[in-house]
Formats: structure tokens, C-alpha cells, sequence
């Protein structure tokens, strides 16, 4: 028996410690041993070397002690108390006794399990006041960590490439054993094309200090409400593990939320993180680190099943996990590869073109707008102003067919290359709006209408600025009437994909509000049905 196992046999008694204890329970994992005595908890790690840490020397273990009391205290406070020793004096231990330490113990306050975040969900005691807090604690928390430097490179592009290979290359023989073969080429194959179209994208969350030093196994047993926040366990072990994008450290404790069953408060705390951070381009990575985190805890699981002493019951409790985490990283997989047609529309001067130019550079999607392809089609140059009777000449009805004809020809070919796009028109008949449809049933693709609102006064300011500025849109004040008599309300487009927004707000909020609602359908009936596969109401 080595020093460490007679350790824990001294700590199974009461008279070990100098307090007064409760009840003593025990918590293993593969690095570390637990004891809780009810008012204290003490963490002592284990020695071992694995490949991604080494607690093989006391020194070692006293390092990273310290290490993981420094860095947690930035997401709690009062709960971890300090490093202390274990000493040993004629065959006995002791705690912070006489003698040469031969061990050390990260001593904390105890958190009542009854407080944790994912307890509360699932007793019901947990609102959107709540995750609303947890969102800004973290968003504050990211804002101020560490960054620049070695921390930014684990935010590159060759990085993250690199580390989804890693793990592509260690679960590999799995498939077509523990894993669908087919799904594990689809996860793959989607990932590796995100990479190459989203290579940019990396580059810009680099130069704008979205690479920090995070936790790094945020979920929510690590979560707690007790005298405010107390979010506890961060890595310290292992850097590499805890510098990243702050996107892929939410990332994981959104997936664990959407696995314990809680996926509406998984969109709520991205909104509002999205809301505080400041951070639009959130919605275009988290689908993706999403994936990665939960292919990362697939790989575990099965990496676990390779244990011969675990149990037949628990071996069916990993596999029943391994299957759950596969299926939610092939529903993010569908999620951030299928291409979505967004349909920016509303009344002329109601904003539809600011909102899809902004859209459009968020998402580094190619925007197609009517006003532009109508003049096109007919020779004309974008400036040129056509003074030409309401409905008339290249206005006409049979003009107008041809527009929407090869606006949705336009979007038909981005969609075909894999690539989302934005279509800013008035779509204003119920013809029109179902032809958008029609085209993104047959082309398997998402579908979301924007619809741009302004106050009529606002809408009829602008118009008016027209008289005097440059304008693509020939759309003038004294048309508004007939536009408002023409249009016809968007009454079949049903709520999931229909979007309203008020262009008088600003416009990082307008934007705000519609990408914070998830409209991916990782199925063709939904979209047949015009519904979407999970839908949460806004935030205000």
C-alpha cells in the first residue's frame, strides 16, 4: 500500500480532521480523491501520469494545487480557503501537523449539492433572472481574463483544425463499433467544411481578444448559487485545455444544458451572453464548438467502456451517454452546415436594406437585393431614377416576375455551393413569399423571414431624405400609400421562422434579436411544415 492509499484510509475518520465533521463522504475520479466532511471539502490528487497531465512528484502536486486554488477564486469567492498540508509523524497522518509534508489537500467550503445549477433545473428553481446573471458574471469574467500572446495562438485557425483532427484520429476506431459510421463521416465531413468556409472568422476572433484564459470544464454540476454565483473545478492542470475562445468554453456548458434536457435555458444563456459580450459573431461559431464539446465527451465515454472494471450497469449507462452525446453532435452538425435563405422583407424605406447589409457581414454571406437585379435586368445603371407611374414600366407586374425570378435564381445558386444568403425585397404578396419557400424545401435549406417594421412617420422621413440623397431604391414618398395598400400581411409564414423587427431600434439590437433565435431545421418535414426543430421565444 503506498503512502497515498494509507492517506485516504486516515481520512476516512472523523478524528483525522480539526473540526468537527458531520458525515464523511468520497468522490473519485481518475486524477483526483474527495472528501467531504460537511462543513469542509478536501482535494487531494492522485499520482499519476497521463497524457495530458503529470501529478507524479509531490512538488508537482503542490504546484498545482496552489494553481487550482489561485484560479478558481476568479469565479468564486469564499470557497476555496487554501493548500494544506498532510504531514506524517510515527506512522501517522495528520493534517497541518509537525513533520515534512507528505502530501497537500486543496481545502474548500462545502457547497450544498441541493444549490448546484443543474439541481435547481431539475427542481425547478431555476429562472431566466438566473442564467441572465450567469450570463453577465461570464461575459464580465471573459472581458477581463488573461489574454494576447501564447493564449491568443490556441484561438488560431490551425489550432482548432488541429485539435478537431486530434480527436477525429482517436475516435476513429470506434466507428463502425461503439459509433454510427455514417454519422461520425457526416460530423467530420460538416466540420471540416465549417473550418474551410469559416477560416476568417478565426482570424477576426483572434485580432478582437475573444482568445482568453477561460475554465475550461464549465458545465453545470460546477455551477452553484450560494451567497451569489460560485462556479468552481476550472482546469489548472493543463493549459491547453483552458486558453481558448471564450465561444467554445460557453459552448460547453450550452451542450451540457442541451443534454440534461434544458435547451431553451442553453438559448436563453446565449442570448444574453451574446447581449453582454457584445459578441454577434457567437451564433455563427456556437453550433460548432457545441459539436466539438460533445464529440469530446463521446470520445471519453468510449475511452471509459475500455475500463475492465467497470460494471454491466454502468457500462449500459456509458453506452446509453456515448449514444445521446453522438446524436446531439450530428444535430449541431446540420445545424451550422445547412445553408439558411433569409428573407429580409418588409415595406420600402422599413430598414430591410440596413438590417441585411449588417446580416450579411455578420454572417460573411452574399446579400441580393431587389432594387439592384431590377435595374440589372432591365439596363440600367444602380443610380439611375425611374419617375415612372406606380406599377408601370420596369415596376410592372410582369417585370416584377421577373426580379423575384432571379433574386430566388441567385439564392438557388449560393445555397447550391453550401452557402447561406440574404434576400432584401419587399416580398410583399403571399405568391412571392411562397416561392421562397418552394425553394428552400427543394433545396433542403433553412428559411427565415425577416420582417422589417418602422413607424409610418419614420418610413415616410425617409423617404423624403430620398428627394435630396442618392438612392438605389426608386420607392418615394408619394408611392407609400400604395405600398401599404398592396401589401399583404405575412399571415401563412408561421412564428418559428417570422421574425419581426423594429428598425427605430438600434441597430445592434435589431440584430441582436435575430440571431439570438435559432432557426435551424435538421429536418426536411420541418420544413415542409414551415416550423422549425427547437424554437425559443426571444429575450426582451
Amino acid at each position: 500500500m503506498n503512502h497515498q492509499e494509507k492517506i485516504f484510509q486516515f481520512m476516512e475518520a472523523s478524528e483525522f480532521y480539526p473540526h468537527p465533521v458531520s458525515k464523511i463522504e468520497q468522490r473519485e475520479t481518475h486524477i483526483s480523491k474527495v472528501f467531504l466532511t460537511g462543513t469542509y471539502v478536501y482535494k487531494i490528487k492522485k499520482s499519476v501520469n497521463l497524457e495530458f497531465l503529470d501529478y507524479t512528484t509531490l512538488e508537482k502536486r503542490n504546484y498545482y494545487c496552489h494553481q487550482e486554488t489561485t484560479l478558481n477564486r476568479r469565479l468564486s469567492h469564499n470557497i476555496y480557503l487554501g493548500v494544506v498540508p498532510i504531514t506524517c509523524k510515527e506512522g501517522r497522518y495528520s493534517l497541518s501537523g509537525t513533520g515534512e509534508p507528505v502530501e497537500y489537500a486543496v481545502k474548500m467550503r462545502q457547497l450544498p449539492e441541493d444549490r448546484s445549477l443543474i439541481r435547481m433545473l431539475k427542481n425547478g428553481k431555476v429562472h431566466y433572472a438566473e442564467i441572465e446573471q450567469l450570463a453577465r458574471m461570464l461575459a464580465d469574467f471573459y472581458q477581463s481574463s488573461a489574454t494576447g500572446g501564447k493564449i491568443t495562438a490556441f484561438g488560431s485557425w490551425e489550432t482548432i483544425r488541429a485539435n478537431c483532427e486530434e480527436n477525429f484520429g482517436q475516435m476513429e476506431r470506434f466507428a463502425g463499433e461503439r459509433l454510427n459510421d455514417r454519422i461520425f463521416c457526416v460530423i467530420r465531413a460538416a466540420t471540416r467544411s465549417f473550418l474551410i468556409r469559416r477560416r476568417p472568422l478565426f482570424q477576426h476572433r483572434m485580432e478582437n481578444r475573444k482568445i482568453c484564459d477561460c475554465h475550461g470544464d464549465l458545465r453545470s454540476g460546477h455551477i452553484y448559487f450560494d451567497d451569489g454565483i460560485q462556479i468552481i473545478d476550472c482546469i489548472e492542470f493543463n493549459e491547453r485545455y483552458r486558453y481558448s475562445d471564450m465561444a467554445s468554453d460557453l459552448a460547453f456548458l450550452s451542450m451540457d444544458l442541451d443534454f440534461e434536457g434544458f435547451s431553451e435555458m442553453a438559448e436563453y444563456l446565449i442570448n444574453f451572453f451574446a447581449q453582454y459580450a457584445n459578441d454577434a459573431d457567437l451564433f455563427v461559431l456556437i453550433d460548432f464548438y457545441k459539436c466539438y464539446r460533445a464529440l469530446i465527451r463521446t470520445k471519453v465515454n468510449c475511452l471509459r467502456l475500455e475500463n475492465s472494471n467497470i460494471g454491466d450497469w454502468a457500462r449500459s449507462c456509458i453506452r446509453g451517454e456515448i449514444d445521446r452525446y453522438m446524436d446531439l453532435a450530428y444535430r449541431y452538425a446540420l445545424q451550422f452546415t445547412r445553408p439558411t435563405l433569409w428573407i429580409v422583407c418588409g415595406m420600402p424605406a422599413s430598414g430591410k436594406s440596413t438590417i441585411s447589409n449588417e446580416l450579411s457581414r455578420i454572417l460573411d454571406i452574399k446579400v441580393f437585393g431587389s432594387d439592384l437585379v431590377r435595374k440589372e435586368l432591365f439596363g440600367l445603371e444602380p443610380h439611375d431614377l425611374m419617375d415612372v407611374p406606380f406599377g408601370k414600366g420596369i415596376y410592372s407586374k410582369g417585370a416584377g416576375s421577373l426580379t423575384y425570378g432571379k433574386l430566388l435564381l441567385l439564392a438557388q445558386e449560393e445555397i447550391e455551393t453550401g452557402d447561406s444568403v440574404i434576400l432584401d425585397a419587399t416580398f410583399s404578396t403571399t405568391h412571392q413569399r411562397g416561392e421562397a419557400l418552394r425553394l428552400a424545401r427543394d433545396t433542403d435549406a433553412n428559411i427565415v423571414f425577416v420582417e422589417c417594421y418602422s413607424p409610418a412617420n419614420l418610413s415616410k422621413a425617409r423617404l423624403m431624405k430620398r428627394r435630396t440623397g442618392t438612392s438605389i431604391s426608386d420607392a418615394r414618398l408619394r408611392h407609400f400609400e400604395q405600398f401599404k395598400n398592396r401589401f399583404e400581411p405575412l399571415d401563412e409564414i408561421p412564428d418559428e421562422i417570422h421574425i419581426p423587427v423594429y428598425t427605430e431600434r438600434p441597430l445592434e439590437a435589431c440584430v441582436q434579436k435575430i440571431l439570438s433565435q435559432d432557426h435551424m431545421m435538421p429536418d426536411r418535414k420541418n420544413i415542409r411544415a414551415g416550423s422549425s426543430s427547437r424554437i425559443v421565444k426571444n429575450t426582451p
